[in-house]
């Protein structure tokens, strides 16, 4: 009996040899003898099941994993063997694109011992399902039904409401811009401004071109008092349609709401590289901290024409003012 766990040792010796070589077929001969000198021994099935797998063998690696799990039990094998032959299940299995399979025997494995390896393999997998999940509940007509089930309760007033069928369209169509622009517009109309902010900006990403995503961005943040980027967004809307009233209304109000608050005012001029550029100058800085020991020391600086202009920037952004 020694002498034969003795031939069987070696001939997995030479059988991980012939693998490393990438002689397949000889290697699956040295572990055909090893299992058939010491059946008991789970490590030898595992490694056949390898070289299954290395041949493309998926079918034959599956049936010696299952082999090798039920030796292995049968035998009381270490549990880090067992796991190691249900993770290459897993494995098997998701060469074969059954990924619900995979995620069965990788959960299994970790149930016998926590491989990094195997955990992200596991996550892997059971992102590969949610995906394909997503994907098969995908369908544009009943997307359809279900936005106009939320224009109906929409204007009915029950926002709570369009806000469910809004978001089970956009499950069914997640490629559909218009449907994040009748959600945002829902979260507004519910004072959830930030989940509006959000949709708005997936609108836009889908359809750059969409001036109603801009616009109702520009809402959004004016109603989180944030002017100086609704500015911008209104901005970007103009550039779109400069003839957009409401664009331009709201473009006019967020800077003079900007043009009161001096905190406002400053974090909108700091954006502007060219006054950066300035502010970053220790010549200018001197000169303005001069300015504001002595505002007279103004007319002398602005008698240098380089001074003058970059002064005339800081005046234009509304960072200094003349007394």
């Amino acid at each position: 009996m020694a002498n034969a766990l003795k031939q069987a040792a070696a001939e997995k010796e030479l059988g991980n040899a012939a693998y490393k070589k990438k002689e397949l077929e000889t290697a699956l001969q040295h572990y055909a003898k090893a299992v058939e000198l010491d059946p008991a021994n789970i490590v030898y099935r595992n490694n056949r099941a390898a070289v299954y797998f290395e041949q493309g063998s998926y079918d034959k690696c599956i049936e010696e994993c299952e082999q090798a799990v039920e030796v292995g039990r049968e035998h009381r094998a270490d549990f880090k063997l067992i796991a190691k032959s249900l993770a290459r299940l897993g494995n098997a299995y998701c060469k074969k694109d059954e990924f619900s399979k995979a995620l069965v025997y990788y959960n299994k494995s970790l149930s016998e011992h926590r491989d990094p390896d195997v955990v992200k393999k596991s996550q892997e997998v059971e992102k590969v399902l949610k995906e394909k999940e997503r994907l098969a509940y995908i369908d544009p007509e009943k997307s359809l039904e279900e936005k106009n089930l939320g224009n109906d309760f929409f204007k009915k007033g029950d926002y709570p409401t369009a806000l469910k069928h809004y978001t089970e369209a956009i499950k069914r169509n997640p490629e559909d811009a218009l449907l994040y622009s009748n959600r945002a517009a829902c979260y507004t109309k519910l004072l959830e401004f930030s989940m509006a902010l959000r949709d708005c900006d997936e609108c836009i990403r889908l359809k750059p071109t969409f001036i109603k995503g801009y616009l109702r961005k520009g809402a959004s943040l004016v109603a989180m008092k944030d002017f100086s980027r609704a500015s911008d967004v209104y901005q970007k809307a103009l550039e779109l349609d400069s003839n957009c009233q409401e664009a331009m209304e709201g473009y006019k109000s967020c800077l003079k709401q900007e043009s009161s608050d001096p905190e406002a005012v400053r974090r909108r001029a700091m954006t502007d590289p060219e006054v950066q550029q300035i502010l970053a100058d220790p010549a200018m800085q001197l000169i303005l901290q001069q300015m504001q020991k002595d505002p007279r020391a103004l007319r002398e600086h602005l008698q240098n024409p380089e001074i003058s202009k970059k002064i005339e920037k800081l005046l234009e952004v509304g960072l200094i003012a003349v007394r």
